[in-house]
């Protein structure tokens, strides 16, 4: 059961950002005391596992982060922890892990999240990359850049125009835009506390919000993978610093201890693709998650899908034969104008969907999914405990 999530605001990298001067592990460590506050029906002690993603494990993102930031989280010391890497899918790495074990019977509650300090760490920062990986063209040249990748799905799929990818990257940012304007998101932030030249102050908001978007503006961006490309930075995530968190347990245990249920794990998949269209990833991982619970495509009434790149979205919604513009995907916008943190970014996701949830009781299920670094897809779909029927 997914009994709760919160996040920190989501900032933008880099010395401008508004976490430059805040280390990687706070972040995690905020959003943790968040969750633990808002929930204090929950006896420290009986937490069983806390584990924390992050993509780049190293300075204050390294030292098994599940571990460290439980301690200075003030969960007792014999509440163990661990870290966890599968880039992108790192949070939701986090939680099928955690849930596994709830479902094996080894576990009745356990913490799971992730955090990425962009910032601090770039993407493959320090990284050493075995040469055999090019020497035997096991992966393309242009795998480990993410954004050559998604200019490669654009190649691949013709039909994946550049003006639709815009299109889908402004739409993203005016919702978000009135996600916010109707107190939508801000529920689930945790404020932190930030430092700059200018003295402290308070981070409340997502920093990378850009709602005067326009498609005349998007249209004169560069292209920075490709010279005449069609991947921009209007079209794509942001690099970001950000911190996601989110609480797990078994349903006898929510049930004892009290605990408000959010969301029911029904199934999850991780599915492998090649590297050089790693976006294509979500499809298999959805299919072979759909084929487990027994369902369809048809069955989600709620997409939560993580928008590394509009290009990446929408071949997905190409596969399973859904609109651009359907009102049942990412309802409150996504990742283009929030950010993607990249270890972070799948509990984000999960939170969305919860309140999402709340609002529509005759949705049944929705799924969140996404695609992850050298050619991965990762995908849950979750049961929405106050469905009410079909109207």
């Amino acid at each position: 059961m997914f009994v709760d999530g919160v996040r920190t605001p989501f900032g933008r990298a880099g010395e401008k950002g508004q976490y430059w001067n805040t280390r990687a592990d706070d972040l995690i460590v905020k959003a943790m005391i968040g969750l633990l506050e808002r929930n204090p029906n929950l006896p420290k002690d009986r937490v069983d596992d806390v584990a924390i993603a992050a993509t780049t494990q190293q300075g204050d993102q390294g030292l098994t982060l599940g571990r460290t930031s439980a301690i200075l989280a003030g969960l007792p010391l014999s509440v163990p922890g661990y870290a966890i890497d599968r880039m992108c899918a790192g949070a939701m790495t986090s939680v099928t892990t955690i849930a596994g074990a709830i479902a094996f019977g080894a576990y009745d509650i356990g913490i799971a999240g992730g955090v990425e300090h962009m910032g601090r760490h770039p993407m493959g920062f320090g990284a050493d990359p075995n040469p055999r990986f090019l020497a035997e063209k096991l992966v393309s040249p242009d795998s480990l850049n993410m954004g050559n990748t998604a200019e490669r799905l654009h190649d691949r799929f013709p039909q994946l125009t550049k003006e639709r990818s815009d299109l889908f990257g402004m739409r993203s940012q005016q919702k978000v835009a009135a996600a916010y304007a109707a107190g939508k998101i801000q529920p689930d932030l945790i404020p932190v506390a930030i430092k700059s030249d200018a003295g402290w102050g308070l981070a409340t908001q997502d920093e990378g919000m850009r709602p005067e978007t326009t498609m005349e503006g998007l249209a004169a961006l560069k292209t920075p993978f490709r010279p005449h490309g069609r991947v921009t930075a209007g079209n794509a995530s942001p690099l970001t610093d950000g911190a996601t968190v989110s609480l797990l347990a078994s349903e006898q245990t929510a049930r004892d201890l009290n605990l408000s249920v959010k969301m029911r794990m029904v199934s999850f998949a991780f599915a492998g693709v090649e590297p050089e269209v790693m976006g294509i990833g979500p499809i298999p991982s959805t299919e072979k998650a759909l084929r487990k619970a027994g369902l369809t495509i048809e069955d989600i009434g709620l997409f939560e899908l993580n928008e590394a790149f509009a290009v990446q979205v929408l071949s997905f919604l190409d596969h399973f034969g859904i609109a651009d513009d359907d009102p049942r995907v990412n309802p409150w916008g996504g990742a283009i104008a929030i950010g993607h943190p990249l270890a972070s970014s799948g509990v984000r996701l999960m939170i969305q969907l919860a309140r999402q949830f709340e609002e529509h009781p005759e949705v049944r299920y929705g799924l969140t999914a996404m695609c992850v670094g050298l050619g991965q897809g990762g995908s849950v779909i979750w049961e929405n405990p106050h469905y009410k029927g079909a109207k």
